[in-house]
């Protein structure tokens, strides 16, 4: 279920993984703690050919924005129970400069040097099944 669009900045908590569906279209997928004091963990799901050089150039520690389309999904854990997991499919994704300054207001300064946005002539913006997600 797609909720709303989401602005939200974190650090890699684990390095990007990239599979392929069953019609070879490449996702990438990680995992960013968006949490300050407490690990609050979001699964970024990227299904864009032109994010992917971003995405193979990040690593855990990364600080990144992402903003993109917020979505729910149940799972069922081990022990039969459902619970919801909440990720956001990437329409962009800016990482963030190292040793920005934090203004007292809890804002960062944002780096522009990786930048990249989606154009609307873009070929890789096919729909992809919730089922052939292999996350």
């Amino acid at each position: 279920m797609s909720l709303a669009k989401a602005i939200v900045t974190g650090t890699l908590y684990r390095a990007p993984e990239k599979r392929f569906t069953q019609n070879n279209v490449a996702v990438s997928a990680f995992i960013l703690n968006i949490g300050e004091r407490e690990e609050m963990l979001l699964r970024v799901v990227v299904k864009r050919n032109s994010l992917d050089e971003i995405v193979s150039s990040l690593s855990k520690g990364d600080r990144v924005l992402v903003e993109g389309r917020l979505q729910t999904a149940s799972v069922k854990a081990e022990d039969g129970s459902e619970r919801k997991i909440f990720e956001i499919e990437a329409a962009t994704i800016e990482r963030m400069g190292e040793g920005s300054p934090v203004a007292s207001s809890g804002n960062s300064n944002f780096g522009t040097e990786e930048i990249v946005k989606i154009e609307s002539d873009d070929f890789s913006n096919e729909l992809i099944g919730e089922d052939e997600i292999p996350f």
